[in-house]
């Protein structure tokens, strides 16, 4: 082994051998394994001869792409000063781009002895290589054939967040061998189908390599989401039918060749080593004093902002250069468009709590790869101050789940909801107006992976999580949802018809709403998952999506939602009063006099502040202005539209409205665009100014307002 070179971090192939560079503060001497291609057998053993600026580098020549491998790393165990070193232990290496065979769970992958009286303090000498997963060598080339990010402005842009296993695992068009992975998902007939929606970006769940946690597969789970990343840089194994990287990039180019942009969800919070009862794996065993947040005053134990055992010390310089060299690799390497982070309030955490201008956050706005992609945190974890919805610098959006509480709340009839509801409807600035930050800063969502999907909000009072295995403890019990007479599945006509017209008003109000829409994979054909609202542990035909449900994609019902789901995205790109860019203020627009959005009573007269603290009312309309100066797109042109007038209307009964004349004293008439109490009926009626459209109970429709002599 030659001395090599401390950067880049991680295998580098270069044709004639590899470098290999680990860091490690702590350390006291490291080992590089090489084993055959089984991954069972170890054929050589390297000290690692040079350690510069704590990482640890050698050079090897003649190696090749394919090398399996992986560290053993000496120094202290002294967990009580956070020190959990264990050369007995095979580590994956952080910056492994490929990771070969599954973790087969035994007690030799613990540090400590399982089972003393010393607990973790004790020391185990069992070696866990043959049940470890393995670092691969890898070729990065790639032919992209001049593959082109479609660069979705935010003001433009419709999420639509897939899981890669669940979304193809039951797809009928999906060979058997394809389903559950990358190549499955770049199908043309997959792609074509995502594209089909109108959507602009997908989002997919984590794809980086993951654990399932032992007591999850002691009793028959696995951990299906994926929020257990053990390694930033890897790919899930079990998601590349062939083991070749080259599956992960045909299927981001084939999105990219249908004008889709694909981003994901990853995990920098927290990795899959747990507590301090948990195994060895990586990072633990490499530096766990430099990685993890410790305890201060006793480092034997981690501080558990995320609610999942440990959190990643994102106040170490190091551990944000893996953040952000993980990143760059993604977008750079795999040209994937975007990030959503889980948990991300933890990454703005600095010793001293929450910091929107913490190092990380610094660190990503001046990074010349990371600030031209789209950023999205889902704004909380567990710790002290976590909650952070608004509180995200520029240039980041944001999850809201006040906006999806609200909603689902209004169209279940709570009492005293439209200020609230109308705040969320026009981007949540009460949240997101500060800082430079545009109305995108709002991620709008009815459902997501975690909770109920929209089909279960309006079918189940009550989770029901019982095959997790937890006497249905876990998974939020606040869903702000109703069945409307009967828990689950039901043969009554009626409430099946008035389920799915609750399923279109709340997709309506979503597509209507300004900020950013994120629609669930499944929604749009009304799939179910049983009432569980937390099905992170079940990879089975719970969580998939079940392309030939009769109630579902396949049936009747499915296919009526998923048509007009497709007719209110199409809305959404049609007309730009949908998807401004700039904040509605209520002020009068210059261009025509009107103001750019007004709210209305049944009678067709404006909201007076009296109007919106009647607690019991139910109902409401607002028009908006078609013009707007400030409105304009990526090219600097004025994006003018009609008149656009919405109706929610969430009582037990009809009302009547009278549909007003817009202020700018233009002639035409009213042209309803869809009515979720007759969903296959677009362009009719056609209503004077000063006429009346009847909105049944619990239905929403939206019109335009077509110029022409009356």
């Amino acid at each position: 082994m030659l001395p090599g070179r401390p950067y880049p971090l991680g295998p580098s192939w270069d044709g004639d051998g590899v470098n290999f560079a680990l860091f490690s503060a702590n350390a006291e001497k490291v080992e590089l394994c090489l084993f055959d291609a089984s991954g069972y057998r170890e054929t050589h053993r390297y000290v690692l001869p040079e350690c510069t600026d704590q990482v640890w580098h050698g050079y090897l020549p003649e190696v090749t792409p394919g090398q399996l491998y992986g560290y053993r790393v000496y120094g202290p165990y002294d967990p009580a000063a956070g020190h959990r070193f264990n050369h007995h232990k095979l580590l994956i290496d952080p910056y492994a781009k490929r990771i070969f065979g599954p973790l087969k769970w035994s007690d030799s992958h613990y540090g400590y002895r399982v089972g003393s009286t010393r607990e973790d303090l004790s020391f185990d000498r069992r070696d866990n290589a043959r049940l470890m997963p393995k670092s691969v060598v890898v070729d990065r080339a790639f032919t992209w054939a001049g593959d082109r990010a479609p660069h979705v402005p935010m003001s433009r842009t419709v999420v639509y967040e897939a899981h890669v296993r669940g979304f193809t695992m039951r797809h009928p068009q999906v060979p058997a061998r394809q389903r559950g992975t990358f190549t499955g998902m770049s199908l043309p007939r997959v792609v074509d189908y995502v594209r089909s929606l109108g959507v602009t970006t997908i989002e997919l769940l984590p794809i980086h390599a993951y654990l399932s946690d032992s007591f999850l597969v002691e009793k028959g789970l696995s951990n299906y989401w994926g929020y257990q990343s053990i390694s930033f840089f890897a790919p899930e194994p079990r998601y590349l039918a062939s083991g070749t990287l080259s599956e992960l990039k045909t299927m981001v180019k084939r999105f990219h060749d249908a004008g889709i942009e694909v981003v994901l969800d990853v995990v920098y919070n927290h990795t899959g080593e747990g507590n301090h009862m948990g195994p060895t794996l990586s990072f633990r065993g490499i530096d766990n004093a430099s990685y993890y947040r410790l305890l201060p005053e006793d480092k034997r134990f981690y501080i558990n902002d995320t609610g999942c055992g440990n959190t990643l010390n994102l106040s170490h310089p190091r551990v944000v250069q893996m953040v952000l060299d993980s990143l760059r690799y993604w977008v750079e390497e795999v040209h994937v468009d975007g990030f959503r982070f889980d948990l991300a309030s933890t990454l703005g955490r600095e010793s001293y709590g929450f910091d929107q201008g913490s190092g990380f956050f610094d660190a990503v706005r001046q990074d010349p790869v990371l600030n031209r992609i789209k950023l999205i945190a889902e704004p909380w974890d567990i710790g002290p101050g976590g909650y952070q919805v608004g509180g995200f610098p520029p240039g980041w959006s944001e999850w809201n789940d006040k906006y999806r509480d609200t909603v689902r709340s209004y169209w279940r009839g709570d009492a005293g909801k439209l200020p609230e509801l109308a705040g969320h409807l026009t981007g949540s600035g009460l949240q997101f107006r500060h800082s430079g930050r545009r109305p995108w800063s709002s991620i709008n969502f009815i459902s997501a992976h975690d909770g109920f999907t929209i089909a279960d909000v309006v079918a189940y009072n009550d989770k029901h999580n019982e095959a997790n295995g937890e006497d249905n403890r876990d998974g939020h019990s606040n869903n702000c949802s109703y069945n409307h007479g009967v828990e689950g599945p039901t043969d009554d006509p009626e409430i099946r018809e008035l389920r799915a017209r609750q399923r279109r008003n709340l997709l309506l109000t979503l597509m209507v709403s300004q900020g950013v829409p994120m629609l669930l994979a499944g929604d749009e054909f009304a799939n179910s998952q049983s009432g569980n609202n937390n099905a992170y542990c079940q990879d089975n035909e719970l969580s998939w999506l079940d392309w030939e449900a009769p109630e579902g994609a396949a049936g009747e019902e499915g296919e009526e939602q998923a048509d007009f789901t497709r007719r209110l995205i199409g809305l959404r790109h049609r007309y730009a009063g949908l998807r401004r860019s700039h904040w509605i203020t209520g002020d009068v627009e210059p261009v025509n006099g009107m103001r750019d959005l007004a709210w209305f009573t049944p009678d067709a007269t404006e909201m007076t502040e009296a109007d919106w603290q009647v607690g019991y009312a139910r109902s409401v309309a607002f028009l908006i202005n078609g013009r707007s100066a400030r409105d304009r797109d990526e090219q600097g042109r004025e994006e003018s539209g009609r008149h656009l007038y919405v109706i929610l209307n969430a009582h037990v009964e009809e009302m009547v409205y009278q549909l007003p004349q817009p202020a700018d004293g233009a002639s035409g008439r009213w042209r309803c665009l869809a009515n979720t109490a007759e969903p296959d009926v677009e362009g009719d009626p056609k209503i004077e100014p000063g006429g009346s459209f009847t909105v049944i109970a619990r239905s929403a429709a939206i019109f335009d307002f077509v110029p022409g002599r009356r």
